[in-house]
């Protein structure tokens, strides 16, 4: 991290890729700075909105891209996950959001899972 790009990964559950696309628009001088990895559709929404990022789109999360993002976790390729889940909607991929999750938290990384939490997250990545 020292010197080089902070690598983020940012997801979101469908009914909150909205909310993830337009908190990415208020960080775009941070994010502009990072690698940034995404899961399909939100990805490729991102990609859309700001052409600038440097975005590395991978599966949809429910066809392996949060299983893509822990690998990234586990070989140290990751230094924060912003993931805006919907806590309010049944997920038949909540066993691969959690082991996302728990890999977050063995590895010590910071995670986000609502817009203030990672506008916390992202002012202490870029003054900490």
């Amino acid at each position: 991290m020292h010197g080089s790009p902070l690598r983020v990964a940012l997801v979101a559950h469908d009914a909150r890729k909205d909310a993830l696309i337009e908190w990415a628009g208020g960080h775009l001088d941070a994010l502009e700075q990072c690698e940034i990895s995404a899961t399909g559709t939100t990805g490729g929404r991102l990609k859309g909105a700001y052409p600038k990022l440097n975005i590395t789109a991978l599966k949809s999360g429910p066809l392996g891209g949060d299983q893509q993002i822990g690998a990234l976790i586990a070989e140290d390729r990751m230094d924060a996950i912003i993931f805006f889940i919907d806590p309010l909607s049944p997920m038949p991929h909540d066993v691969d959001v959690k082991a996302l999750t728990r890999l977050a938290v063995v590895y010590d990384l910071p995670l986000a899972h609502s817009p203030r939490a990672a506008d916390v997250l992202m002012w202490g990545l870029r003054h900490g």
